[in-house]
C-alpha cells in the first residue's frame, strides 16, 4: 500500500521543529480515490472537530498499515517511541467560507488532552489533482501563551460578531500571518503527498479558493488524516 522506499524531505517551521515531507506515497493512489467515491455516501460531519467538510473513519486495517509506516520512518523523527493509539480517516473539505463558525478561521492544534509525557504525530495525504485546492500551513503564535488560549476558547464560545470584534479577525478561511500568529511555512498540494507534523504546532489548510471545492471525492479536496498518540522519547521529557 505504502511506498516501501520513501524519500523524506525535512522542511524546517521554528528552529526547534519541522515536518517530513514524502512524495509519491502510496503505490497506487487511485484506490484510496475509488474507495472514497464508493463510501461517498458515509462520509459525514464530525462536531468534535473543526474540520471544514465531511470525514469517513478509515477501517482499522488500513489505519495499522499508516501507523506501521509511522513507525518505520517517522515516529523518531518527531521525539516519540510507542504508539499508544491511533486512528485515520478520509476527508473533503467543503464548507463555504461564509458559513464557517469562528474556530474555524483560526489555525490550530491537535491537542486531544494528553498527558505531559505524550505528544501528537499527524499526517496529512493529498489524493486531489488540483494543487489549487490547497495544501497544509504551519504558524507560530505572536501573543503570549495565556492570550492563545483564551483566543482559541472564546472562538468556540463567542458569536461570531463578538469574536470578530474583539479579536479583529474577519470571517473566512485562515491563509495568512494576522496580528495572533505569523505564517511560518505552507507545504504545497500535490498528488500523492504525505506530509507528516507534530500536531502540538499550529496549522491549518492552505485554501485559498473554495469556490473550487466539490463534494465529489473523485474532484474535490480529498485528503487522509492520521493521528498517533504516543509516548514521547525518553530524551524530551
Amino acid at each position: 500500500m505504502f511506498n516501501p522506499n520513501p524519500r523524506i524531505q525535512a522542511l524546517s517551521i521554528t528552529p526547534r521543529h519541522a515536518c517530513y515531507v514524502i512524495d509519491d506515497a502510496l503505490v497506487d493512489p487511485g484506490r484510496w480515490v475509488d474507495y472514497a467515491a464508493a463510501h461517498a455516501a458515509g462520509f459525514v460531519a464530525s462536531p468534535h472537530n473543526a474540520y471544514p467538510g465531511p470525514e469517513l473513519r478509515m477501517p482499522d486495517e488500513i489505519s495499522a498499515q499508516l501507523d506501521s509506516f509511522f513507525t518505520l520512518h517517522i515516529r523518531r523523527l518527531l521525539g516519540a517511541r510507542r504508539t499508544l493509539r491511533m486512528y485515520s480517516r478520509l476527508a473533503l473539505a467543503t464548507t463555504p467560507p461564509e458559513r464557517l463558525e469562528p474556530r474555524q478561521w483560526l489555525c490550530h492544534r491537535d491537542r486531544m488532552d494528553v498527558p505531559g509525557d505524550r505528544c501528537i504525530g499527524a499526517c496529512v495525504l493529498y489524493l486531489f489533482d488540483d494543487p489549487a485546492l490547497g495544501g497544509t500551513n504551519f504558524f507560530v503564535p505572536r501573543r503570549p501563551p495565556a492570550e492563545i488560549d483564551l483566543l482559541v476558547h472564546e472562538s468556540g464560545t463567542l458569536a461570531p460578531g463578538d469574536f470578530s470584534r474583539k479579536y479583529g479577525i474577519a470571517p473566512g478561511y485562515m491563509t495568512g500571518s494576522n496580528a495572533w500568529f505569523d505564517k511560518a511555512l505552507t507545504v504545497p498540494a500535490r498528488r500523492n503527498r504525505l506530509v507528516f507534523y507534530d500536531g502540538s504546532l499550529f496549522h491549518c489548510g492552505d485554501l485559498t479558493a473554495p469556490e473550487r471545492f466539490d463534494p465529489d471525492p473523485r474532484r474535490g479536496r480529498l485528503t487522509l488524516n492520521g493521528f498517533f498518540i504516543c509516548r514521547r522519547s525518553l530524551a524530551t521529557v
